[in-house]
């Protein structure tokens, strides 16, 4: 089926619209077979499906009822709201698949530019963060194991292509993390405490090193004024940019069960979050002045690399 225009001079991008039928049925936690069987289509179908190759609206239709999502979201027209963590992070792999520059506010820290130890850290973490009486049965450690495959398939996904990324960190969130540590609730024993502000310490030199050494296509800003409470992420693409706004957190004290992620390339929302973007990396501490600001933060926050 061919692109169409619609009336903002956007286009309907098939191959996204597939993408998106992927990222949501992963956030319903639904097999490939089981949303084939709920539809009444083959697997196939469903199969082609994700890759684009939708031939009816009324299959479109079908498949936004029983995904529980509007069709103007699964159509990408105007916004697209996301209320599932995994689909959320699955539509961050898709559109980061396919840019050439990332440019956000994360809290603690871009994920990407997290090194390899922290993904066991954080699997652990977004375990303990569900409280029991919320989830007697255990199921949040699928869900959890799920995101965790998505994470590191965007992470593999950055080293290879090496997008240009500007990471805006937060001064008040690094301080937080390091005095608290990489944690999913108040309540963990002492030993775990320390174990987890060590991880933190651990993450935060991992960060020091890139900004002393500068690797070609980071830039990392540290930003002492406030911030916007939610984090935003804009990937600029060969032919268009596009906006995401998440409630969703990793690292201390995360989020990955309530809320609503806005996805979209409405140029005023663009324009916006461009321009708060290029106020605080304009106000950033960067390079060498960057390194020495963490530096002394580490050394007053952080607990002791002995323990």
């Amino acid at each position: 089926m061919r692109e169409k225009s619609v009336s903002q001079g956007d286009l309907i991008r098939f191959s996204d619209i597939g993408a998106r039928l992927r990222a949501y049925r992963l956030g319903k936690g639904l097999a490939p077979d089981e949303l084939a069987e709920k539809l009444g289509i083959s697997r196939a179908a469903l199969y082609r499906a994700e890759k684009g190759e939708i031939r009816k609206i009324e299959m479109l239709t079908s498949i936004a009822d029983e995904l529980g999502v509007s069709l103007p979201s699964l159509m990408g027209v105007g916004v697209e709201y996301v209320s599932s963590a995994i689909a959320f992070f699955e539509r961050m792999r898709q559109l980061e698949d396919d840019c050439q520059q990332v440019i956000g506010l994360f809290s603690p820290v871009s994920y990407l530019l997290t090194s390899d130890a922290y993904d066991d850290a954080l699997q652990e973490v977004l375990r303990e963060s569900v409280p029991p009486e919320i989830d007697p049965e255990g199921l949040s450690g699928e869900v959890v194991d799920a995101l965790i495959d998505i994470l590191r398939a965007r992470k593999k996904a950055f080293r290879l292509r090496r997008p240009l990324i500007v990471s805006l960190i937060a001064s008040s969130d690094l301080e937080g993390f390091l005095l608290h540590g990489l944690i999913g609730r108040h309540d963990l024993p002492p030993d775990v405490v320390n174990k987890r502000r060590l991880q933190a310490r651990r993450e935060a030199e991992y960060i020091l090193t890139m900004l002393r050494e500068q690797p070609i296509g980071i830039q990392i800003g540290i930003v002492r004024e406030p911030v916007p409470a939610t984090s935003f992420q804009i990937f600029r693409q060969q032919d268009r940019s596009v906006l995401a706004i998440s409630p969703f957190r990793l690292g201390e004290q995360p989020n990955i069960r309530v809320g609503v992620a806005l996805i979209t390339s409405a140029p005023e929302a663009m324009k916006l979050h461009e321009d708060i973007a290029e106020g605080l990396w304009g106000d950033a501490l960067k390079g060498d002045e960057a390194a020495s600001y963490l530096e002394t933060m580490i050394e007053k926050y952080a607990i002791s690399a002995e323990v």
